[in-house]
């Protein structure tokens, strides 16, 4: 004989007086679960007092949606358009430092041409004052300051990005009062020289943010860190 075949018992369908009564007790169903509008066929426009307007809710759902998909694709738009441009200038700017004939061509390059290629008010490179006798110890366009500045400016970091703030003379001179955000990255020309910043200033307190990446300026440092040891034959 064969066995019986086991009968599997289907679940009890909820029947509409069910469903009314579970969504009266739960009012908040839709808010957490909106998707389930879209599986819905709704009535039309509201009638009277006390008709849902589902259709209506679903529209407003779908307006959002495809609202925040075009917000989260124009910003993505933004940031790449944004980042080529920084990037265009960066290359830019290696270029101008690397075409210096001389090594005050070369400083210029960094304190003139710099400002006007990123797009920033100043570039100053503040070089910590000291006892020996190094060859640019005389060269316009380079601010000197105490031992101890990039280990009070940066700490061990290579970098630091501050925005809204006022522009510190120590690091910017007389061009102090325009500067409202700023980047400095830490140089290391070598061993046998002072510590140094490369400091960019903007008017604009929003150009430079602690939570903006700092690969291009970076880079643009390092070129200049190698420029100044090919200039000083270090």
């Amino acid at each position: 004989m064969q066995p019986e075949p086991i009968m599997t018992k289907k679940p009890k369908e909820m029947d509409a007086a069910e469903v009314v009564a579970y969504l009266k007790a739960h009012p908040e169903f839709f808010n957490a679960h909106p998707d389930i509008l879209e599986h819905l066929k709704a009535p039309g426009m509201a009638r009277g007092n006390g008709v849902v307007d589902f259709q209506q809710a679903l529209l407003e759902k779908l307006k959002t949606d495809k609202s925040n998909a075009q917000r989260v694709q124009k910003e993505i738009i933004e940031n790449v358009r944004a980042n080529m441009n920084n990037q265009s200038r960066i290359q830019t700017a290696v270029l101008v430092v690397l075409e210096a004939e001389t090594f005050e061509e070369f400083i210029e390059s960094i304190t003139q041409d710099l400002p006007v290629l990123l797009d920033v008010d100043t570039v100053n490179l503040i070089i910590e004052s000291t006892s020996k006798e190094i060859p640019f110890i005389n060269q316009s366009g380079i601010r000197f300051t105490n031992q101890g500045t990039v280990q009070k400016w940066l700490g061990t970091g290579d970098a630091l990005l501050q925005n809204n703030i006022n522009g510190n003379e120590e690091l910017f001179g007389p061009g102090a009062g325009l500067v409202k955000s700023h980047a400095l990255v830490r140089l290391e020309i070598s061993q046998n020289t002072p510590a140094g910043i490369i400091a960019f200033g903007s008017r604009d307190p929003e150009a430079f943010q602690p939570n903006q990446a700092i690969d291009q300026i970076g880079f643009l440092a390092q070129a200049i860190e190698r420029c100044f040891r090919i200039w000083l034959d270090i």
